[in-house]
């Protein structure tokens, strides 16, 4: 019997070697033995929104995201800023999710790391709260100046983001329960 948390984490950036992806895959490692923690970082690939598919006719690609969703305890989001907003295909594949329940009373974590961050991640919890998803102030975390701070290969080399990370996480731990 397998009593470990499922954790989704999605990354919102587009690039592949992202530094979202690199503080994702630190979390994945560093908690892997006690949740079991799934990576989606190809939300590009997710057809976009069209509002008539949205119930009928749903694009299996959407079915799958919305399932591995529904299915996960916690979804823990980590986003770059794009021109003041979330990026495109992290919006898609919420909006997809806007007709249905499977973020409603699901804890989240938010970390939003970029160059500033501030409206990107202010839009993203926003967007949560209306899906109706959990988190707080100690599950949410906004790191500017990522480039100087994280190493994309899975390295945190900046020891005051690496507590952040954890604290973040530790609290967003306790929100699964």
């Amino acid at each position: 019997m397998n009593l470990k948390k499922r954790i989704i984490g999605l990354c919102g950036s587009a690039s592949q070697n992202s530094g979202n992806l690199a503080i994702l895959h630190y979390l994945k490692e560093t908690y892997s033995s006690e949740m079991e923690f799934e990576i989606i970082d190809n939300l590009s690939e997710l057809p976009h929104f069209r509002t008539e598919l949205t119930d009928h006719k749903v694009p299996e690609a959407i079915k799958k995201f919305r399932n591995e969703i529904s299915k996960a305890d916690g979804v823990l989001f980590c986003t770059p800023e794009y021109i003041f907003g979330i990026p495109s295909a992290l919006k898609n594949a919420l909006e997809w999710s806007v007709s249905t329940t499977i973020f409603s009373n699901k804890p989240v974590g938010i970390i939003t790391a970029s160059a500033s961050g501030e409206k990107g991640h202010e839009e993203l919890k926003l967007i949560m709260k209306t899906l109706q998803s959990t988190f707080s102030d100690d599950t949410t975390l906004l790191i500017s100046g990522i480039k100087g701070k994280i190493i994309t290969d899975k390295k945190i080399p900046d020891e005051k983001t690496k507590k952040e990370l954890n604290n973040l996480f530790t609290a967003f731990k306790k929100s699964l329960s």
